[in-house]
C-alpha cells in the first residue's frame, strides 16, 4: 500500500518504528530502571517514586506473587486509580510473566464480576476504597489471592498516617469489606522482600494486557494485547512526540501529567510506559474531577506533556483559577478518547499557548492510530496522519478501499493491533479483514494529504429523513455557543421523519433557554440536521475517563422537551 501520508510528516518523524528492539515490555522496563535510577519516574500527593525505587518495589511484589504459584500467563487485576501503587504493580505483573487485568475501580459489582470471570483473574490488586465491590463477587470468581492497599501506602510513615485517616474517616470514602485471607499492600512488599525474584522469559508473542473495552457498544471484551505490539505503540509515540520534546535542554526530564486513569489503554501508553521509555516524570491525578485540588497540583510542576480528553481540558479552561498557572513548558497536548471540540481547543490555545494535538485509537490498538503533527499552531479538526508503521484505509460496507473525500469505516493495519478479542473468536472474525485490518466501527473521511476526519461511530449515526447526521458534527457546532457547557446529541424516535435529532444540554450560563439555541442552530446547521428537541441537564452521564455515553441518553424512556 503507498503510505502518501508520510509526505505530510514532518521530517525528522520516521516512517517506521522497529519494536524488536525490545523482547518485551519487562525488557523495556529493565532499562529504563537501570538508565534513569537517580530519577523520579512518578510524583502524587507530594510523595515521589523514583525508578530505582521503582525496580527494587517492583522486584520484590513479582517476587511474591509468584510465590503465590501462579503459572507463566496467569491474569492478575489491577483495581485502583492513579496511585503510586500502580506503576509497582504494573511493573511487578509484567516482570513476574503474568497478564494484567486493568480494571476501572468504579465498577459496579456486575460489571466486576463479569470482567473477573470472563478473564480468569486469579489475583487482585484493590485500593480499600473498593474492596467493598470485590467483596460482593469474589466467590464466583477465580480470584485466590487479594491484595489490598490504602491511598496512604507509600506516602511514607507520618504523611500516609494521616492520609488514610483523612479518607476513612473525614471522609468517609472507605465502605466496611470483609475479604478473608486478603493481606495488606505494604506486608505484601515486606513478604516479598525476604524472597527473590526468578527471572522470566517472556517474549514477544506473550499477552501483556487484557485491555477490556468500554463497553459502549456492547458486552465489554477483553483485547489481547501482546507485549510487542504495546511496545510498538510506546515507540510510535515516541516517534512522533521527538521533535517536539528534542527541544528540552540536554539532560532535563520531561514531566507528564497523568490525570487520565492509568486502566485506560490511552494514559497506561502515553503517560505511564512512554514517560518510562523516556525517563520522564509522570505527575499522577488520583481524582481529577476535584478541578480545584487537580490545579493546585499543576502549580508546583513545569509540565511539557499534558494528555487529556475534551472534558477535562474544558473543566480546565472554564475554571478561572487555570488560567494563573504558568505554561512557559508546555509543549504537546495530546487529544484523544473522545471528540475534541473546537470551541474546546480554541479556548485552551488561547490560555495555554499550546494546541491541543488531536489524536485517535482505541483499546484495540494499543491504543493510539493516527495523531496531528506536534508542530500545528491551530487545532485541525481533524484525527491526523497514520502513526509510522501505520496503514489507515476508508472501506464501504462490502470491505472495498473508498476513494478520498467519501465517508467510510476506519480500518488500520500495524504492529500495534490487537491480536483478537479474548475467548471471543467470532467477534474477532467480524472486526479483522482477511489481509489484517482491523474494522473499528468508527466512519470517517480520508484526503489527499492522509488526514482522517471522524464523522462518527457507525451506530451514533442518526437518519433523518433518508439524510445522514453524524452527532459530532451537530456537538461540534453548539459546543461553541457560549451558553453551552456540554453537549450530547443522539437520535430519537420521530414519526414523521423517522428520526429526529435531540440535544442534552448543561448550561453555563443558567438564563439559556432552547430558542436561544434553536435560532443558533438555525444559522449554523442545515434543516435535516436541527435539533428538534433539546433538554437541558445538570450534568450528562460520562464513562470514567471522560467520555460521554450517548448510549444512556438514547436508552432513557422519551421525555422530548422543545
Amino acid at each position: 500500500m503507498d503510505k502518501f501520508w508520510l509526505k505530510s510528516y514532518e521530517a525528522a518523524v520516521p516512517a517506521d518504528i522497529d519494536p524488536t528492539q525490545y523482547r518485551s515490555l519487562t525488557h523495556l522496563l529493565e532499562e529504563a530502571f537501570r538508565k534513569y535510577a537517580d530519577r523520579k519516574a512518578y510524583v502524587c500527593m507530594g510523595k515521589s517514586l523514583s525508578f530505582a525505587e521503582l525496580d527494587k518495589l517492583s522486584q520484590r511484589m513479582a517476587a511474591w506473587l509468584q510465590g503465590r504459584g501462579l503459572k507463566p500467563g496467569a491474569r492478575v487485576a489491577i483495581m485502583m486509580p492513579n496511585v503510586l501503587q500502580y506503576p509497582v504493580a504494573l511493573a511487578a505483573v509484567l516482570r513476574a510473566g503474568y497478564v494484567i487485568v486493568n480494571v476501572n475501580p468504579l465498577y459496579t459489582p456486575r460489571e466486576l464480576q463479569h470482567q473477573l470471570i470472563d478473564s480468569g483473574a486469579e489475583a487482585i490488586v484493590v485500593l480499600e476504597n473498593f474492596a467493598h465491590t470485590l467483596e460482593q463477587v469474589i466467590a464466583r470468581t477465580e480470584v485466590k489471592h487479594v491484595v489490598v492497599a490504602t491511598m496512604g501506602d507509600l506516602l511514607g510513615a507520618l504523611k500516609g498516617t494521616i492520609v488514610n485517616l483523612v479518607v476513612r474517616k473525614m471522609k468517609k470514602m472507605v465502605p466496611g469489606y470483609s475479604l478473608p485471607g486478603a493481606i495488606g499492600f505494604k506486608r505484601m512488599l515486606a513478604e516479598g522482600g525476604r524472597a527473590s525474584m526468578k527471572p522470566v522469559t517472556t517474549g514477544h508473542d506473550d499477552i501483556a494486557f487484557l485491555q477490556y473495552t468500554g463497553g459502549t457498544t456492547g458486552v465489554s471484551k477483553g483485547a489481547v494485547l501482546l507485549h510487542r505490539q504495546v511496545i510498538a505503540n510506546v515507540l510510535q509515540n515516541e516517534a512522533w512526540f521527538n521533535p517536539t520534546l528534542s527541544r528540552l535542554k540536554p539532560g532535563e526530564q520531561a514531566q507528564f501529567v497523568c490525570a487520565l486513569p492509568l486502566y485506560h489503554i490511552y494514559a497506561l501508553t502515553v503517560c505511564a510506559l512512554l514517560g518510562l521509555r523516556t525517563g520522564g516524570m509522570n505527575l499522577l491525578i488520583p481524582n481529577p474531577r476535584d478541578i480545584q485540588g487537580f490545579i493546585k497540583e499543576l502549580g508546583g510542576y513545569r509540565i511539557n506533556v499534558f494528555p487529556a480528553v475534551n472534558t477535562l481540558y474544558n473543566g480546565l479552561v472554564n475554571n478561572p483559577e487555570f488560567a494563573k498557572l504558568d505554561f512557559s513548558g508546555l509543549m504537546v497536548c495530546p487529544g484523544g478518547g473522545m471528540a475534541v471540540q473546537k470551541a474546546v481547543a480554541d479556548k485552551w490555545l488561547k490560555l495555554t499557548g499550546t494546541p491541543i494535538v488531536e489524536g485517535y485509537g482505541l483499546s484495540e490498538t494499543s491504543p493510539v492510530v493516527t495523531a496531528n503533527r506536534c508542530d500545528i499552531t491551530d487545532f485541525t479538526g481533524t484525527i491526523g496522519l497514520p502513526l509510522p508503521s501505520t496503514e489507515v484505509r476508508i472501506l464501504d460496507d462490502a470491505g472495498n478501499e473508498l476513494p478520498f473525500g467519501q465517508a467510510g469505516e476506519i480500518a488500520v493495519r500495524g504492529p500495534q493491533v490487537m491480536a483478537g478479542y479474548w475467548k471471543r473468536d467470532d467477534e474477532t472474525a467480524k472486526v479483522m479483514t482477511a489481509d489484517g485490518f482491523f474494522k473499528t466501527g468508527d466512519v470517517g473521511i480520508m484526503d489527499e494529504k492522509g488526514y482522517t476526519r471522524i464523522v462518527d461511530r457507525k451506530k451514533d449515526m442518526i437518519l433523518v429523513s433518508g439524510f445522514n447526521v453524524y452527532p459530532n458534527e451537530v456537538e461540534g457546532v453548539v459546543a461553541a455557543h457560549p451558553g453551552v457547557l456540554e453537549v450530547a446529541c443522539v437520535g430519537v424516535p420521530d414519526q414523521n421523519s423517522g428520526e429526529a435529532v435531540k440535544l442534552y444540554i448543561v448550561r453555563k450560563d443558567p438564563g439559556l433557554k432552547s430558542e436561544d439555541l434553536m435560532a443558533f442552530c438555525k444559522e449554523q446547521l442545515t434543516g435535516y440536521k436541527r435539533p428538534k428537541f433539546i433538554e437541558f441537564r445538570e450534568s450528562l452521564p460520562k464513562t470514567n475517563v471522560g467520555k460521554i455515553l450517548r448510549r444512556e441518553l438514547r436508552d432513557e424512556k422519551p421525555k422530548q422537551t422543545a
